[in-house]
């Protein structure tokens, strides 16, 4: 079983072992498999490293963020600019409809509005704003709606999450509603939880997704 001080260690050494993240001041308190990230990073994408590098640590259940991006004076950038910057940044992602999605920039946070018919577009835009310069925070607003007719088989989801080696064994349940799957009961890992949600959005059809699973390891952690 895996202490919260063993905890709170693995998480301060799976982030001090990112390349990018090797000068940030993080701290890190673990309590029940909750996780808490606090700190000033220079860059909004050290902020999301620290998060992705926490959620691949076994015993991790939940993920509470508070690190904050704080630029060198130097290095600050008016709206506009940030603004331009993520519309090129859009533009060259291949990826992306770049015409359906919407940029407001205020202080530096970025917000992205608008109808994109996959999941992975929007993933894709959310992540090609996260290397800018002078962007503190994104909020991805996009909606998906789908322009494919076909309705949601139940089934189909189920066997889809079936056939992924990686999750094959985890309890868990699909609902589907019109254009909306639900996945409920228990995943083994932070990955299972993400990874569930990534295959149930590939489904045709889709517009929503509800993650509802909790996280519990086979190793508890305890006091």
């Amino acid at each position: 079983m895996k202490t919260n001080a063993r905890l709170q260690a693995d998480v301060q050494n799976a982030i001090k072992w990112e390349p990018l993240l090797h000068a940030a001041e993080i701290g890190v308190t673990a309590k029940d498999g909750v996780v808490s990230l606090t700190g000033i990073v220079d860059s909004y994408v050290k902020k999301m490293e620290a998060e992705n590098a926490a959620k691949k640590v076994i015993g991790v259940k939940a993920l509470v963020e508070n690190i904050e991006v704080r630029f060198p004076s130097s290095w600050s950038k008016m709206d506009g600019e940030v603004a331009q910057e993520v519309l090129s940044a859009l533009k060259a992602d291949y990826s992306v409809p770049n015409e359906k999605v919407g940029v407001t920039v205020e202080k530096g946070w970025v917000t992205l509005d608008g109808e994109l018919a996959w999941h992975y577009q929007k993933e894709a835009a959310k992540t090609a704003v996260h290397y800018l310069a002078g962007v503190t925070g994104v909020s991805n607003n996009i909606k998906i709606r789908s322009e494919t007719q076909n309705a949601i088989e139940q089934k189909d989801v189920e066997e889809a999450i079936g056939r992924n080696w990686s999750i094959k064994d985890s309890d868990i349940k699909v609902a589907v509603s019109g254009t909306t799957v639900t996945l409920s009961g228990i995943a083994n890992s932070w990955y299972q939880k993400e990874e569930a949600a990534r295959i149930a959005w590939n489904t045709p059809g889709i517009w929503h997704v509800n993650n509802e699973l909790s996280v519990e390891y086979l190793y508890p952690t305890i006091d």
